[in-house]
Order: structure tokens, then sequence, then C-alpha cells
């Protein structure tokens, strides 16, 4: 394996002034993340907070025993009550088979600035993914892409859920997540990796109740030494340990939603894009009714309702669900981060491009929460390429961070084109011009017996050189076909490096790549050392 840095210039405004410009927007943000300085300062504020060390660390002890985690990762649970110990976060909603490979590429970027850190801070420096398992939209997640004919094929469960439930609440439908398991596997080639790895994920499968519980149980099979430590959100363990946050986002949620909203108008008016849709009546929060998701809205009064009336609550009634019954309540994208920071010492958070974009607009609800925005980093970014497609890149003289940025559809066009000579292209616009020299004494003539002529005259060259343009495709079509095997990797090249014009990270999932080179092999990209300062790592397997 050899992992080669490139740079990926962002298509997204912000995070391209977050990584290259930050003084341009670094009002909007608490530390700035490329300072050395910054991580000293970060200790030094946690060292003067108070966390629920001691419950939390109960709850997360027995939520991972449930998981069969690894000795390694209930190990830095313990750690968790260390006063000195801080940690490492990263975030997301649990796919099918971990969904893209970018959540892999965001767990091994949590597992390294960890490391990286205790090496430097000499503190125990403990690697989290907190698994969003209180989101609801079951169709983000309910498939994976697969190589299927030449395209990327949606492989999606056969499951659709009564209501709009949590996704931690959606118990596994074990008549057709197996059959579903097995037409994934049937879209890979069988290795001697195949096997092994079909019946380890189908027996985690089956072990599991709901989404959740499967995506931790497969994570931990993917890094079992690495000592990472899973958070299911909506656990009702973990609400309990959360009341007196809730309470507080209630007493403060006017003043939260009003500073997302004036920082996101803001945002907008310099010229940043803004994926994050925030209202000032917008109360951030969630009612849970049985297994039904409610989103909360404040209204005139100040007392809080259901965005579709749904339900209804003055302040004084939120404030009692949150004491009492505070499973009953639940985060949305902009008070997440401010549980998340309520919970756990936070050192750093890691997020992507479009996180990092949301974030931008938080400044204020952390600090109307009396809480401090902790140093937000990027995420590493991957490419994996196999060795057949690192194979046609030499054939056709490609160069990798060419065909990741852009693709290799310019280059398909440019080959083919050189099997011919003269090219057809060339000979095409030569024929235009000699079909076009000798039709204009007839053009001349027509123009003098009057208009409808002329136009006619006009229509008929027309007429001609669209044979032309008709030849040439055809031309073009048979020499693709003498080079059909060629033309076949130049597709591949695409698929594989740049699907759906974009990032592989965002399509791929992890079955194609474990079942051609073993479970193991995200744990050895984790055992290189990385640096932050990069955009992106192309890996060669």
């Amino acid at each position: 394996m050899r992992i080669d840095p490139i740079q990926l210039t962002s298509k997204q405004s912000m995070f391209y002034d977050y990584k290259y410009n930050y003084q341009a927007v670094s009002d909007r943000f608490a530390y700035s993340p490329y300072e050395a300085g910054t991580w000293e300062e970060r200790l030094s504020h946690l060292k003067n907070q108070t966390y629920p060390r001691e419950g939390l660390a109960d709850v997360l002890h027995e939520m991972n025993v449930r998981w069969q985690a690894p000795e390694q990762s209930l190990e830095n649970i313990g750690k968790l009550r260390d006063e000195d110990s801080v940690v490492v976060i990263a975030g997301q909603q649990a796919g099918l088979l971990t969904g893209p490979l970018y959540s892999v590429h965001k767990i091994i970027s949590v597992l390294q600035l960890a490391k990286q850190k205790e090496k430097a801070l000499g503190k125990p420096v403990i690697p989290v993914f907190w698994l969003a398992g209180e989101d609801h939209d079951f169709d983000e997640i309910n498939h994976v892409m697969m190589k299927n004919e030449g395209r990327m094929k949606k492989m999606t469960i056969d499951h659709i859920p009564e209501t709009k439930a949590s996704v931690s609440d959606i118990a596994i439908d074990q008549e057709k997540a197996p059959q579903w398991l097995r037409d994934v596997f049937l879209a890979v080639n069988e290795t001697e990796y195949t096997q092994d790895f079909y019946l380890e994920v189908q027996r985690l499968l089956t072990q599991s109740e709901t989404y959740s519980d499967f995506f931790a149980k497969l994570v931990y099979a993917l890094f079992p030494d690495e000592g990472l430590v899973i958070v299911d959100a909506h656990d009702p363990s973990v609400r309990a340990i959360e009341s007196p946050y809730f309470k507080t986002m209630i007493n403060q949620n006017e003043k939260m939603a009003q500073g997302v909203y004036a920082a996101l108008q803001k945002n907008r008016q310099q010229g940043y894009e803004t994926l994050l849709d925030s209202e000032m009546e917008d109360a951030h929060l969630f009612y849970h009714r049985g297994i039904e998701r409610i989103l909360l809205t404040r209204d005139e009064e100040g007392d809080f309702r259901g965005k579709h009336n749904e339900v209804a609550f003055t302040k004084e009634e939120l404030l009692q669900v949150a004491e009492e019954s505070p499973e009953q309540l639940s985060n949305n994208v902009v008070t997440r981060p401010l549980m998340q920071e309520a919970l756990f010492p936070v050192l750093a958070f890691i997020g992507g491009p479009g996180e990092i974009n949301y974030w931008s607009a938080l400044k204020p609800a952390f600090d109307a929460a009396d809480l401090r925005m902790p140093p937000v980093l990027p995420r590493i970014s991957f490419t994996l390429v196999d060795r057949k497609t690192e194979q046609s890149l030499e054939k056709f003289q490609i160069e990798a961070n060419q065909a990741i940025r852009h693709g290799v559809a310019e280059q398909k066009l440019k080959w083919v084109a050189s099997m011919s000579y003269p090219p057809i292209e060339q000979l095409s616009r030569q024929v235009k011009h000699e079909i076009a020299r000798v039709h204009a004494p007839i053009r001349e003539k027509s123009a003098d017996f009057g208009a409808d002529l002329e136009q006619l005259a006009d229509k008929n060259l027309q007429y001609l050189l669209e044979n032309i343009d008709f030849m040439e495709k055809r031309l073009n079509q048979s020499l693709e076909e003498r080079h059909q095997y060629e033309m076949d990797l130049f597709d591949d090249i695409e698929l594989t490096l740049h699907p759906l014009n974009g990032l592989q990270e965002r399509v791929w999932g992890i079955v194609p790549w474990i079942n051609q080179y073993g479970k193991g092999l995200f744990q050895q990209m984790n055992r290189h050392d990385l640096s932050f300062e990069h955009d992106h790592y192309v890996v060669y397997l």
C-alpha cells in the first residue's frame, strides 16, 4: 500500500476559505485549527469545565458491551473517567454497511488525530464516533451503491418503516435484510475474502436489533484494535444525562435561534453557500411521540409547537419534559454540536466540507448556551486506486490527480481521435470546408433568382453538412467499437475515481474494496501517519 497526498480545490467557498484563508472566516469560529498554540489553549479551557464523566462512562460501557465492542474500546471508555482525558469526535448517520466510504474516512480521521494529539499533549485522547441514531430520514441510509454493468447502481433494502421513526428505533426486518445482503454480495466477483466477510456481516446483521446496532458492530469488526468508542446519541440512557442541557437549550432557545439566523444572513451577504436552513422561529429541537419524531418551532407567545401543529407546549411544560422524560427530546443539526460539547470534553471536532459550512453559523448558539465551540478540523479524504485502475492510468499516461478531479472523458475522446490518421474530426472539417467552397456558386446564382431559391440553397448546404456530421459520428462509433477494450478501461477509470462526476468516497461503499483486499484494509490505512495539512490522499492498493 502506498499513500500519496494530492491537492483538491474545494468548490465550496466557505470550506476553501476555512482551509486557505482562515482570517476571512475566523470570527465564525473559536479556534484556528492551524495554530500550534490552539491545542494547549483548548486543553486549558477543558480543565476548567465540568462534564458528566462517571455517568457517561457507565452508559457508554453498557452500550458498547451490548455491541460486543473490543477490549481496547472498553478501556478507553474507562479512561473517560480520568479528569485529564479529552476526546476527538466526529459523527454520522448509521448507513447500511457503514454507508459511503467517507464514513470510514471520518473514523480514520478521528483515530489519526487522537493518536497525534495524545503524543503531543501527553494526555489521554479518546477517539469517539457520535452515531446520530435520532435521525429519521431512512431514505438517506437505506441503500448502498454498487458497480453494475458499467455504472453505479443503487441497491435499496426492501423495508419501508411504518412511521417516520428515528433510525435507532427501526427494527431490522430479518426477512428482507438478509436477502438484500445476499444481493449486495452477488454484485461482486468472488475472491478469497468474499465468503468469510459475507458470513461475518450476515452474523452481525442477524445479531442486531436495529440499524444503529448493525452499524456499530460492523465498525468494530473493521477497527477491532484502535480503541474507538461509539455513542448512540438516541439511547435513552444518554438522554437521561442530557436533561439539564436540554433545559439550557429551551431557556436560551430564542437567543440561540436569532444568533444562528443572523449568522446565516451574514454568510449569504458575503457570498458563502448556506447549506443550513434556519428561521427565527425554529426551536432546533425534536419531540418524540411514541416513535414519531416531531420538529418543534416557537410561536409569537414563546410557546413550542410541532411544525405542523402536531403538539403544543408552553415553555414550562417543555422544561418539565426535559426534567422528567428527556428521552422524548432530541437535537437537530444546530443543537447536536452543543449537546456533544456539553457531554464530552471535546479537544476537537472533525467534519467534512458540508459540516464545516453549517458550523460556521453555530458560534452564536454555543455562546447562548454558555459553551465554547471546539477547534473544528477538516476530515481526511481518500481515493482508493486498485491495481487494474493504476495500470490503466499508466497505460494512457493519465495523472491520478487529474482523473480524481475531473474524470477522464476528455482524455478518452482525445485518445480515440488519435487512433485515426488523419483524425476523423479534422477530416470532417476539411470536407465541410470543401463542400461549402464548391457549393458557393450555386448559392450565389440562386440569390439572383430571388429570396426563396436563396433560402433553398442555404438549406441544401445545411443538409449536406449535416450528412457529414452523421458520417463523422458513425466513423467515431466504428472507431470506438474497434477499440472497445480501451474504451472500457477509460470507463472503469471514470467509474472508480470520478463516479457520478464526484469523489469516489461519496458514492462507493466498503464491500467491493474489502472483497478485493480483505477486512484489514482500513486498519492498514490507519497505520500510516497522515497529516491533516493535506487535502486528499490517493491510496494505491
